[in-house]
């Protein structure tokens, strides 16, 4: 299971989204983490200001009671609602059947496609980087479960611009952490063979605020050495 790399915390006033706006948002985590990436593309996506504070992983600090209480996907849906004026409109709290369907398709992320990306990801990118053979069984069988899901959105991707309509919302950006980590795997070609899939991948990871997201020196450290 993927354990939670962040703490986020609203500063004081936080039902007065201009208080908020002014204070500004803290961000535990790490920039490399998929879970970070998740919440720093929603801040930017939204113009949100935020302070970036590193969470020491090989330390295990992550793992701790008041780390795994959260959630990131909770994270950017509160974040989208309550500054749902501003930015990119990531949900569609006009369209009641929309806004179903926008439900129906983050619980397939969460809970079909991430399992499988999470652990090609883990197996092919994470473990090479600590020293750690990559276990090809274990790809084969997560791959086999992402084309599965895959196959799905090729359907879908035929009847909307983005998985849950025309516009890009929260589905669409909860699956990028785990996609550009496997754009960079042999896993890459799952993306590619589908035609709907590969313009839906090229376009959400073309977005400015995921490029900000990934930029951890214009994203992160940067903003903590002016802090």
């Amino acid at each position: 299971m993927d354990c939670l790399h962040i703490v986020f915390k609203l500063l004081p006033n936080w039902k007065r989204e201009a208080e908020v706006k002014k204070l500004g948002y803290k961000v535990h985590g790490d920039p490399f983490s998929t879970n970070t990436r998740r919440v720093l593309a929603v801040l930017h996506e939204k113009g949100l200001s935020y302070e970036p504070i590193t969470v020491k992983l090989q330390t295990g600090e992550h793992k701790s009671e008041h780390f795994l209480a959260l959630n990131s996907r909770a994270i950017t849906q509160y974040i989208a609602y309550v500054h749902s004026p501003r930015g990119t409109q990531l949900l569609n709290l006009q369209s009641h059947e929309t806004m179903a369907i926008l439900t129906m398709c983050m619980e397939i992320e969460a809970h079909q496609f991430d399992p499988p990306a999470s652990k090609l990801t883990w197996e092919q990118v994470i473990k090479p980087l600590y020293g750690l053979e990559t276990d090809h069984t274990v790809v084969k069988e997560n791959e086999a479960n992402l084309e599965k899901v895959l196959n799905v959105y090729e359907k879908r991707l035929q009847e909307s611009r983005f998985l849950a309509c025309n516009s890009f919302t929260l589905v669409d950006l909860h699956h990028l952490p785990n996609i550009q980590y496997l754009l960079g795997t042999p896993t890459k070609r799952l993306f590619e063979n589908r035609p709907k899939v590969h313009k839906w991948v090229d376009e959400i990871t073309s977005r400015e605020a995921w490029k900000m997201a990934c930029d951890q020196e214009k994203s992160w450290f940067n903003k903590q050495r002016r802090n």
